[in-house]
């Protein structure tokens, strides 16, 4: 039976002693340096269109081109922006990301395989 007290677990990885350690905190600290002001951005984006369709409706009812107007050209812009975070997230998790991942779980395995 396991012992709930005990810091270690049977399989021998200290999965708090990984949180804490500087690896790990550098691997937030990167992660959330990219999230948090894209997050901003796209919050301050979105709702500057929704206020603008709910307070500026000339502004957004001009006609750009035929039936395109400048609210359905913001509201394709929220789409196009999703798009491009989504990918550039996904650019930068792969190239900065998964490596110090990676490297952490290789260090964890190799501890579980000794234990």
């Amino acid at each position: 039976m396991t012992d709930l007290n005990d810091p270690v677990p049977p399989d021998g990885i200290d999965y708090i002693a990984m949180q804490e350690s500087e690896r790990f905190r550098t691997l937030k600290k990167t992660q959330r340096s990219f999230i948090f002001p894209l997050a901003a951005f796209f919050l301050i984006w979105y709702f500057a269109y929704v206020l603008l369709a709910a307070f500026a409706t000339e502004f957004m009812s001009q006609r750009v081109w035929g039936d395109i107007t400048v609210g359905l050209l913001f509201g394709l812009g929220q789409f196009v922006t999703t798009f491009v975070i989504t990918m550039w997230y996904v650019a930068f998790a792969n190239k900065r990301l998964d490596p110090q991942a990676s490297a952490i779980r290789d260090e964890l395995e190799k501890v579980q395989a000794e234990a």
